[in-house]
C-alpha cells in the first residue's frame, strides 16, 4: 500500500506541472495586458514600459514559467497585481469557504441520491422507480447556474425566505449548496440504482434470501455494502466537479471564496492570482482522488487481495533467486 500510495504522488507531479504550463499559457494567450489595466487609458508609454518591466512580462514564456515554479515549490505564489497581497495568504482566507461549500453539497449529494437510488432499485419497474428516475434526469439536465438563479428568483425574490446573497447567517449556505448538491444527487442516485440492481442478481444475495433473512436486512447488510464501492470511486471526481462548481456558486451568491477569487483575477488578468488558484485546487483535486483510491482499496476486498498477493509473488520470486545464487 506505501508503495501504492509513493506511486501516485511522483504521478501528481507531472501532472501538475503540466496543469500550470498549460494555465500559463492560456492566460498568455488570452486578449488583454495586465500592465496595461494596472497603468490606466491615460498613461503614457514610458509608464506601462515601466509596469511591465516591474512585472517582468517581457520574460519569456519559458522564464516566466520556471520562477512560477521555482516559487511555488517554496510555497510562494507571488503578489497580487492589484491589490498588492500576497496570493497564498489570500488563497487560505478564502479557501476554507470554498472547502465548506463543496464539503457540505458532496454530504448532501450522498444522502440524497443514494436513498433515491436504493427506492428506485428496490422497486424496479414500478412508479416509484420512474418517478425517481425523473427526478435524477430534471436534476442532472438543469444548469447549475440557471438553476441557482431560479432558487434566488423563488426563495430570496418573491417568498423572501432567504437572503439573496452573502453569508450574514446560516440561511445564506442554503441556496448554494442546494443548487450543487442535486445535480450532483441525480447523478449518485443513477449510479446507486444500476449498482444495486447488478448486486440484486448475484448468488450470494440469493443464498441470503433462501437462509430465510429479512429483506431489509438482505438490502442493507449484503446489497448496500457491495454496491456503493462504485460510488465511493465517484466521490472523488464529484467533489473535484464541486470545487469547480463553486465558482458559480460563489459568484451567483456573493460568497468569498475561491472561485469569487479566481474570476476577480480572470477580470483583471492577475496572472498570479489566475495560477495559484488554479495550482492549489489541482492539488487539493489530486489529494482527494489518491484519499478515494486509498478508501477504496480498503472497502474492496479484491483490491486489498491484488496487493497481498503481489507482495507474496515477489517474496517467492526473490526467495527463488537466493536459492539459485
Amino acid at each position: 500500500m506505501l508503495k501504492f500510495i509513493g506511486k501516485r504522488l511522483l504521478l501528481m507531479i507531472p501532472i501538475l506541472l503540466g496543469i500550470s504550463f498549460l494555465v500559463l499559457v492560456l492566460i498568455d494567450i488570452t486578449p488583454g495586458d495586465p500592465a496595461r489595466m494596472m497603468a490606466g487609458q491615460t498613461a503614457t508609454q514610458e509608464e506601462y514600459e515601466r509596469i511591465r518591466a516591474e512585472l517582468r512580462l517581457d520574460d519569456s514564456l519559458f522564464s516566466r514559467y520556471i520562477r512560477f515554479i521555482t516559487h511555488a515549490v517554496r510555497g510562494d505564489f507571488g503578489r497580487s497585481y492589484m491589490t498588492k497581497i500576497d496570493v497564498w495568504q489570500d488563497i487560505m482566507s478564502r479557501f476554507p469557504y470554498t472547502l465548506f461549500t463543496a464539503f457540505t453539497s458532496c454530504i448532501c449529494a450522498l444522502v440524497i441520491g443514494i436513498p433515491l437510488g436504493m427506492l428506485a432499485a428496490t422497486n424496479q419497474n414500478t412508479w416509484k422507480d420512474y418517478l425517481a428516475m425523473l427526478i435524477a434526469l430534471i436534476c442532472t439536465s438543469m444548469p447549475s447556474f440557471w438553476f441557482a438563479l431560479m432558487l434566488v428568483q423563488w426563495f430570496a425574490v418573491k417568498l423572501r425566505w432567504l437572503p439573496v446573497s452573502g453569508l450574514a447567517s446560516w440561511k445564506g449556505w442554503i441556496m448554494p449548496i442546494v443548487s450543487l448538491a442535486l445535480g450532483y444527487a441525480a447523478s449518485i442516485a443513477r449510479l446507486t440504482r444500476s449498482s444495486v440492481l447488478e448486486v440484486l442478481r448475484q448468488d450470494y444475495v440469493t443464498t441470503a434470501r433462501a437462509k430465510g433473512l429479512r429483506e431489509r436486512r438482505v438490502l442493507y447488510r449484503h446489497v448496500l455494502k457491495n454496491s456503493l464501492i462504485p460510488v465511493i470511486v465517484s466521490i472523488g471526481s464529484i467533489f473535484g466537479m464541486s470545487l469547480g462548481g463553486a465558482l458559480i456558486a460563489e459568484t451567483i451568491y456573493s460568497i468569498p471564496g475561491l472561485g469569487t477569487y479566481t474570476l476577480s483575477g480572470l477580470m483583471n488578468r492577475d496572472y498570479p492570482v489566475i495560477q495559484g488558484s488554479v495550482l492549489f485546487l489541482s492539488i487539493m483535486f489530486s489529494i482527494v482522488i489518491l484519499l478515494i483510491d486509498i478508501v477504496f482499496a480498503f472497502v474492496d476486498p479484491r483490491i486489498r487481495s491484488q496487493y497481498s498477493a503481489g507482495r507474496k509473488k515477489k517474496a517467492k520470486v526473490k526467495a527463488k533467486e537466493v536459492t539459485e545464487s
